[in-house]
């Protein structure tokens, strides 16, 4: 009998499998791993790694684990320090994604997860369609994909798509900035992204893979429809997503991978010699950069490009780089506030000019400590902008400072009633808008 084909899931299972197969349980990935303690693991688990990771493969062949293991893939901030130092090839990060899976699937029962991941999907979209649009009129919105508009119809397809995700829609400055550095590089893109495009990280991380496998593959097909073979990515979690679970499944299933997938900040650096010229205006500025190491080079390149930038002084105020993002953060509360409050007290003993973040979530975490800070909190495209002319509005930083949903609500009647958005839908968003905010503020709201 011919052996079945293989589906989404079954590719994904089998890459799990294959991994902790060729896993030698040596446990370098736990010893480099910088929130093992934060995650929860005692003295003595953190000096038996063997056993961590032993647990950990155990989860992913059905069984039950150990409590170390499960609190270390519970809490893993995706900081990715263990795929480098696995010298065969496994990804640890991904295993213990999948090991998180599994936990999930082995608590909740196939109607929860699918409810779950239903659930997560629809508050994202809520808050992404509702915080947008409080932003954004109509040609802004068609500009970064979300319009009601006809698709772009080209002879030719563009050198790449550039793949938003959704969350940055909630801070347009930052996506509208990359959008124009592009056009002065001379690119061409086709601009996808926001809820309809979703990676699937919310069925997924609710143990549905089924409906994972089925919501990242149709995202996959619109953008591998432009035929660039290439995909430029904002969103470091739709990135992960893609590059270390979807691509691989797909490959397996399709045979080869449709594109290639590039984080922007390091399409960016690749085109540096482009971009020098285009640098003209001096931004006489001490910074110091929010760093997430979760995936490799992005770091290193935003260093790159500030250094770059005329009059720009890069200050190292020697904080801990963990996570993917500040999202990722998100799992561990206690840990998110104590790092963001040490790097704000490391800022402003260091007499930066500005705290500058390289990721979406990073800046709504972080940007209203300007109202109390003597800093400013910049995304690094901010700084490249000022320094080729390019400017927008940070609206959601002065939105999110206003700290009232009544008056954000006041101030942005017009588009609320332009978009036609329920008041009290929009409330809520803005409530949650305000709710994201680890490291609390100085004092009462100004």
């Amino acid at each position: 009998m011919a052996p079945m084909p293989d589906t989404f899931e079954t590719a994904l299972q089998a890459r799990a499998d294959a991994m902790a197969d060729a896993c030698t349980r040596c446990g370098k990935c736990v010893e480099v791993c910088p929130t093992t303690v934060a995650a929860g693991l005692t003295d003595d688990e953190r000096h038996n790694p063997v056993a961590v990771i032993g647990g950990v493969i155990d989860i992913l062949r059905g069984g039950d684990g150990n409590d170390a293991a499960r609190k270390w893939a519970s809490g893993c901030l995706l900081s990715g320090d263990c795929i480098e130092a696995c010298d065969y090839g496994v990804n640890p990060r991904f295993l213990l994604h999948m090991a998180r899976v599994a936990m999930v699937r082995a608590k909740d029962d196939t109607v929860t997860q699918r409810r779950n991941g239903v659930e997560g999907f629809r508050h994202v979209a809520h808050d992404v369609k509702h915080i947008s649009r409080l932003q954004m009129d109509d040609a802004l919105l068609e500009r970064l994909g979300q319009g009601a508009g006809k698709p772009r119809v080209s002879e030719t397809p563009p050198d790449f798509v550039f793949y938003t995700g959704c969350n940055i829609l909630k801070t347009p400055h930052i996506a509208l900035l990359a959008l124009d550095i592009m056009d002065a590089l001379g690119a061409s893109y086709e601009v996808m992204g926001g809820p309809t495009h979703c990676c699937g990280v919310q069925p997924m991380r609710a143990g549905d893979t089924a409906t994972f496998g089925r919501v990242a593959e149709a995202t996959l097909d619109k953008m591998a429809a432009s035929k660039t073979g290439q995909v430029v990515s904002w969103c470091p979690a739709c990135h992960v997503n893609f590059t270390e679970q979807t691509l691989p499944a797909v490959e397996k299933t399709r045979g080869a991978k449709p594109f290639e997938m590039t984080p922007f900040t390091m399409y960016i650096r690749n085109n540096l010699d482009r971009l020098r010229p285009l640098l003209r205006e001096p931004v006489p500025m001490r910074v110091a950069l929010h760093k997430h190491p979760g995936i490799r080079g992005v770091v290193e390149a935003a260093e790159d490009i500030l250094w770059a930038v005329p009059g720009i002084e890069v200050v190292d105020l020697h904080q801990p780089a963990v996570g993917l993002q500040s999202n990722s953060l998100r799992i561990n509360p206690a840990y998110r506030r104590e790092v963001q409050e040490a790097e704000l007290a490391a800022a402003e003993a260091a007499g930066i000019d500005a705290l500058v973040a390289i990721y979406h979530s990073d800046h709504r975490e972080l940007c209203a400590h300007e109202r109390d800070r003597p800093f400013r909190v910049m995304n690094i495209y901010e700084i490249v902008g000022i320094s080729m002319g390019l400017d927008y509005d940070d609206s959601f930083k002065r939105l999110k400072i206003m700290q009232d949903a009544d008056a954000i609500l006041a101030d942005c009647r017009d588009l609320v009633e332009k978009h036609g958005l329920g008041v009290e839908a929009t409330r809520l968003a803005i409530q949650a808008m305000l709710a994201e905010q680890p490291a609390p503020l100085r004092g009462a709201t100004r």
